[in-house]
Formats: structure tokens, sequence, C-alpha cells
């Protein structure tokens, strides 16, 4: 039998879609699969796809004629191509425009627009879902809103991102560092963009000022409202840290009393998986894949309502036992996702289905 190859796709690359597409290649390898990964040159620095054993293109983020080209040129001997977000599954659809190379869409996250953009939006989701010949959505929710733009073929593919590896310090150098070893630590991690909540994650530290000892939050991430959320910290002298993305995250969120993700929409969020794996209590608010992701292993919070993840988590911090059976509970949570062999078998037998149909059918 020819070796199986396929070539995954990425685009911007957000840390749960790189981290997956890292481990699954490194997964696909080791069992005689030939991977390619097609994404913009930073993302293979960040991953070492290449380390990994796979060849990689780099492609950048962009549907110009020359980056299609390219794209199209990597995929020409694939057996199966397979797209990691709604950029890289429209961008994989233009290159295979013609071809009988079957695209499997994995949909990460959901994007957000208003006005023309949340058109040009619809259009990109009902392209990418109508192109591929199996979509997998990584939350049920995902998976209702690619049958409604049209998908042939959605199915449920809750994927595992890889444990965390927490140096030995473990986060008390850094914790130590930023002072807070005589008072709470609260950790928040992400891309510092709109949808991401920090704007209600601010106006809940104004709250917090008032307790005794008073919590200092870890904002870790880059993102193009850093500058504004700096300049806010900074005028209204709120208990905050905004930390570089590079730095020890692992380290420190295993470190906090508590970690708060505020989103406005998450699916299987790389800071939740990482919280319940690793015991730190985790306040979230309830939206997207959260609820699923998460069962009874962390509290959940509306999202946009300052005072209640106020008052969650200071109630939280004066409870030690709730948050000890929170640990426990996400402990338990994390237990029970699939681990990266189940994401990859799964992966490599969808793959399987299309490219040799006929076995498959005669084996059910």
């Amino acid at each position: 039998m020819s070796q199986l190859r396929t070539v995954q796709v990425l685009g911007g690359g957000s840390a749960g879609s790189s981290a997956h597409v890292g481990s699954l290649s490194a997964g696909l390898v080791a069992r005689g699969v030939h991977v390619t990964v097609c994404a913009p040159a930073a993302l293979d620095r960040a991953h070492d796809f290449s380390g990994a054993g796979a060849r990689f293109v780099p492609v950048p983020r962009r549907s110009d004629p020359a980056a299609v080209a390219a794209l199209r040129g990597a995929c020409q001997t694939a057996d199966v191509v397979h797209a990691h977000g709604l950029h890289a599954a429209v961008r994989a659809a233009l290159a295979l425009g013609g071809s009988r190379i079957p695209l499997v869409f994995t949909w990460h996250a959901r994007a957000h627009a208003e006005g023309a953009r949340s058109r040009l939006l619809r259009w990109m989701e009902r392209r990418a879902v109508r192109a591929a010949a199996v979509v997998l959505g990584t939350t049920s929710e995902l998976v209702d809103r690619a049958r409604h733009r049209g998908a042939r073929d959605a199915r449920l593919s809750p994927v595992s991102a890889p444990p965390p590896r927490v140096p030995g310090e473990g986060g008390g150098k850094a914790r130590a560092e930023l002072g807070a070893v005589e008072r709470p630590l609260i950790v928040a991690r992400g891309s510092l963009v709109p949808h991401h909540g920090y704007d209600v994650l601010l106006d809940a530290a104004r709250l917090w000022r008032g307790l005794d000892p008073e919590p200092l939050l870890a904002v870790v991430g880059e993102g193009r409202e850093r500058a504004a959320l700096q300049r806010r910290i900074a005028n209204e002298e709120l208990p905050v840290r905004l930390i570089d993305g590079h730095d020890d995250a692992t380290g420190l969120l295993a470190a906090a009393d508590l970690a708060v993700l505020p989103s406005r929409w998450e699916g299987r969020s790389v800071l939740a998986q990482e919280a319940l794996r690793l015991g730190t209590p985790l306040v979230a608010t309830a939206v997207g894949g959260v609820p699923e992701l998460v069962g009874n292993g962390a509290e959940l919070v509306p999202y946009g309502n300052a005072e209640v993840l106020a008052r969650t988590v200071a109630g939280l911090l004066i409870d030690p036992e709730r948050r000890a059976e929170l640990a426990d509970a996400g402990r338990a949570q994390a237990a029970s996702w699939p681990s990266e062999d189940d994401t990859i078998a799964h992966v490599l037998s969808i793959y399987d289905e299309l490219t040799h149909p006929l076995a498959v059918a005669r084996a059910r």
C-alpha cells in the first residue's frame, strides 16, 4: 500500500489550532503518514512542525493569487487536505477548486463580525463547509452551525490539546517576581483582542481593590489591545500586570490561586484545558463550547457581567474548600477528555474513509 499523503493547512493559527496541528502532525508521522504543513513561516518557528518530521511549506495568511498558487502546488500530490480554521479552509477550497482531492475542515473557533463584515463572514462559512467532504466541529454549537450553513457531513470532533509541561520551579519564581507571594494571584491568558473580554475583566479587577489582601491579576498575552489595556491599568491604578505571552505562562498558571476566562466565545479553550489538568480552579464565561468542555470542573458566569465575575472570584478566594473541590472536579473532568492518541486515531479513520470509501463501507 502506498504511503498516505496529507497536507495540513493553517491560517493565522490560534494557540489551540496550532497546538493541535503540531500534535496531529507528529502523531501522523509516527504512524507512517507523509505530512506537509502549510502555514505562515512564523508558526513553524513557534511550533517546530519540521522538527516533528513534517515537511513545511511557508504560505502567508492571504488569499491573493500568489498565496493560493503556493498552496495549490503543495496540495497537488496529497490524498487528503486538512484545513484548520475558517480562513485556512476558504484558502484551501480556492486552491483545490476543480480537484478531486477531499478536503477536511476542522472548525476550531467561531469568528464575530458586524455590518458588512458579518455578510462576508457568512459567505466564508458557507464556502468553507460546502467545499469540505467532512467538517469536524470542536463543539456541538459549531457542528450545528456547519449543518445550518450547508455542510454535507458535519461531526463532533473534540480535539485534545497537548498536556501542559510545567518547569521544575512551577512558576514560584515568577510569582515572587510579580510580588504575589503574600497576596492571591489570578491568571488569565490569551491574545489581547476585544472578544476575549479583557475590558470586562479590568472592570472586575477594579472591584477587587477593596479586598484584603488585594489580589493581583496577571494577564498573559500579546495583541492589538495591549496599549489600550496598559493605559487603562495605569490611569485607574488597577492591580493588574500584562505579561509577555512568551514568558512561563504554564508555570504561572500552575502557581495561581485562580484562573479566569472572560471571553465572549470559546471553543475548546487551551487555558481551560490547562487549568483543569493542573488543578487550578477556573472561573469562565458560559459561552460556546466552554460548558461542555469543563462540566462541573469550573465556576461558570455570564459573559459581560463584571459584578458577577468579581463576586464569584472574591467568593472563591475566601473559600479554600471550594477551590479544592473545583481542583479535584477539574482533574476528573480532564481525565474524561480524549487523549492525543484518541484524536489522532479518529482523524486517521476519517482519512481512511475518504481515501478508501469502498473498503470502509464493506467493513461497516
